[in-house]
């Protein structure tokens, strides 16, 4: 079984076991409006009880794929299987999914409990039955004390909970969410996004969730896919997606880096104990420990995210590599970090980011500064595409 990079919330990785059978899989799923092509060719396999993201700018296709899954949409070519079941053609309401959408789509002349009720009473569940359900959900979300209020009466954020109680009241297989939190302010925002991982673990759901916010994403998920102009670009957990993008595109998009473009003079080849590829980008030497296929003379990217990147007055002991000479051109203060943004003599900005782990600093950096910047070799990362 494979190894995932960096931290992992908890023991699940089915993705890495040959033996495991996926929950819901895209099987070569094209979605064409005319001559417009939205989804190209994509193939998914997403597992039981994983939370797991689709993640892309606008128009990138991951909402079509949601609402093909959903049964909105009609796949116009391949076909989508649930539990191993083709699901194509199957209405809406017969499919064991349930979508909370980002308007939340309340009926506002009825009380909290009443929203959650009525999936359930369209489903002709006996009285006590539904009692019981509502309840629970009111429990699961924490809401008992508001039942009897409207959505008019309510916050933002406990709107988005009777939403996501009345979706899991009729206990679907699975549970797709089309930007859930875009509504919230960025505080509540964050306590919900934990709060949506607590049900989901509780309740052992597989969750689908669509988004084009980054953090998001990397704090909800089990495993993320980046989609891109119709296709899944690389699909991998948090950890991996931003430590290791398969791409410019992925590395760009994801968090905040540091892109240069190179040329490769030393390949990485059999070097013990770790291979190291050497890069000229435009007179700066970068040496990282990669095991890269790029060839002599090819054409690549170094990728670096801005919090390995160490800023000091003091020039590093060595400068031959991973070391670069600027001044400081501007600074961002986030209160937990700084972002320095250094501009080297070619013009060229590198971004730097220190963590402010003391409320006073003895040698601060400051605008105009003249600065080193440098790296471990394995803190960045050749990027061949």
């Amino acid at each position: 079984m494979a190894k995932s990079l960096g931290p992992v919330k908890r023991k699940f990785e089915p993705w890495n076991d040959p033996t495991a059978q996926p929950f819901i899989r895209f099987e070569n799923i094209t979605k064409k409006y005319g001559d417009f092509i939205a989804v190209s060719n994509l193939s998914l396999d997403i597992y039981e009880r994983e939370f797991f993201s689709l993640l892309g700018p606008s128009g990138c296709g991951k909402t079509t794929l949601m609402r093909m899954l959903a049964g909105f949409e009609e796949p116009t070519e391949g076909r989508i299987l649930l539990q191993g079941n083709d699901i194509s053609g199957v209405p809406p309401y017969r499919r064991p999914t349930n979508m909370m959408f980002q308007s939340y789509a309340l009926f506002p002349h009825m009380t909290v409990e009443k929203n959650i009720a009525f999936g359930l009473e369209q489903d002709k569940l006996s009285k006590g039955e539904i009692e019981g359900r509502v309840q629970e959900m009111l429990k699961l979300v924490k809401l008992e004390e508001f039942a009897k209020r409207k959505p008019g009466q309510l916050s933002g954020g406990q709107r988005q909970r009777v939403a996501l109680a009345r979706s899991l009241a009729k206990r679907p297989k699975v549970l797709l969410l089309d930007e859930p939190l875009g509504a919230l302010d960025r505080k509540l925002r964050e306590e919900t996004q934990f709060e949506l991982m607590d049900i989901q673990h509780t309740l052992g759901l597989t969750f689908l969730i669509v988004t084009h916010d980054q953090e998001e994403a990397m704090t909800v998920s089990d495993r993320i896919a980046v989609m891109d102009k119709g296709v899944i670009v690389q699909v991998d957990t948090p950890a991996e997606i931003y430590e290791a993008p398969n791409s410019r595109y992925v590395a760009d998009f994801i968090g905040d880096i540091n892109i240069m473009e190179g040329t490769v003079v030393a390949p990485s080849g059999d070097v013990s104990p770790q291979p190291v590829v050497t890069l000229d980008c435009d007179g700066l030497i970068v040496a990282v420990e990669q095991d890269c296929a790029a060839k002599h003379g090819d054409r690549v990217a170094f990728a670096i995210r801005p919090e390995k990147v160490r800023i000091s007055p003091d020039q590093p002991a060595d400068t031959s590599v991973n070391a670069a000479y600027g001044e400081v051109w501007d600074i961002g203060y986030l209160g937990d970090f700084s972002v320095f943004l250094v501009s080297l003599s070619d013009g060229r900005i590198v971004r730097a980011a220190q963590a402010n782990v003391s409320r006073l600093v003895d040698r601060p950096i400051t605008f105009g500064d003249m600065v080193w910047l440098s790296w471990p070799r394995d803190a960045g990362l050749v990027l061949t595409r």
